[in-house]
């Protein structure tokens, strides 16, 4: 009877105290059993440590890393990639929480595909600070996509990261997340979905946390340190579009961000993006002209933004 593969989950901590036995006790539970469990922490000041120190007297199976200094996601990952075994990974934040059967289900999943399939995606329920259900990720980003999502990548955000199962190949086809950016999962998608086909898994598996500390929450906000790791994405972008589809995706992102970064105030970004949409398009709409002006003359219009999304989003 051939062995199970080995599936690597690396359990990336910073600062999570308040969560961390939940998310450890979550990977314990699952029901697959030919695990490699890895703890990175980077460098928590919380008092995760003595919690991690406590897991790791009482499991020996876990394996644990020190990134020594504050390094940021992308390196603590790239630490616990390096360092593992596994056929398949999980990038695993330990403010989240895995369902028993997420393993399981999902490598059933990718068991039923071919070599070209080297992500497995799937749903998931945003919970609060205390664990309370919000809503599920479905329930804004219906449908989702299977098969090459290079084109749907560029265009829209659909896919919840904490939900993905990743081959090895995939990591070790790209030498793992760029660790010159400030965030992974964007840039993530679009260099494997370039060239490895994604399945959609239309099961619950994880539960993803939403709360103050959340890397989300600093989104598009003034002085947001993801969007310089924005304009690095999208002239990765620019190099890797090969279809009139694909460059109509292209110029929808690029359009979404462009706004995003004026709106919030963000204006040398915002021109910076202006300047990729140049390249990527002979004209702009006139929409777009005229925002641009407004961005070089910096007028804030971003209470504007604001008010939209306080009303938007006041029932959640």
């Amino acid at each position: 009877m051939p062995s199970l593969p080995l599936v690597s989950i690396i359990c990336l901590c910073y600062n999570h105290a308040r969560f961390l036995r939940q998310a450890l006790d979550s990977v314990l539970a699952q029901t697959y059993p030919n695990l490699e469990i890895i703890i990175v922490d980077d460098c928590s000041t919380d008092g995760s440590m003595a919690i991690i120190a406590e897991y790791l007297a009482q499991h020996p199976q876990l394996t644990f890393i020190s990134t020594r200094h504050n390094r940021g996601n992308c390196a603590a990952f790239n630490m616990g990639w390096r360092a593992s075994q596994g056929e398949f990974l999980i990038d695993f934040a330990t403010d989240d929480v895995l369902l028993p059967d997420r393993v399981a289900q999902q490598l059933a999943a990718f068991q039923q595909l071919d070599s070209s399939y080297g992500v497995v995606y799937s749903d998931a329920e945003y919970i609060s600070d205390s664990g309370a259900h919000l809503y599920l990720h479905s329930r804004n980003f219906a449908p989702a996509p299977s098969g090459s999502v290079f084109a749907e990548v560029l265009r829209r955000y659909f896919i919840c990261s904490p939900t993905m199962l990743v081959r090895r190949q995939v990591f070790d086809y790209l030498n793992g997340y760029d660790e010159n950016l400030y965030y992974e999962d964007f840039d993530f998608w679009l260099r494997s979905s370039r060239k490895y086909n994604y399945h959609y898994l239309n099961k619950v598996t994880t539960q993803r946390r939403i709360h103050g500390s959340s890397m989300s929450r600093r989104w598009y906000t003034k002085g947001d340190p993801h969007l310089a790791s924005n304009i690095k994405i999208m002239q990765k972008a620019l190099a890797l579009v090969q279809t009139p589809e694909e460059q109509d995706a292209l110029l929808v992102r690029l359009k979404a961000e462009v706004r995003h970064a004026y709106f919030s105030g963000n204006f040398a970004i915002a021109q910076q993006l202006f300047l990729l949409m140049h390249q990527a398009a002979p004209s702009l709409p006139p929409t777009y002209i005229l925002m641009e002006r407004l961005n070089k003359y910096k007028v804030d219009l971003s209470p504007l933004r604001k008010l939209y999304y306080r009303l938007r989003y006041r029932n959640r």
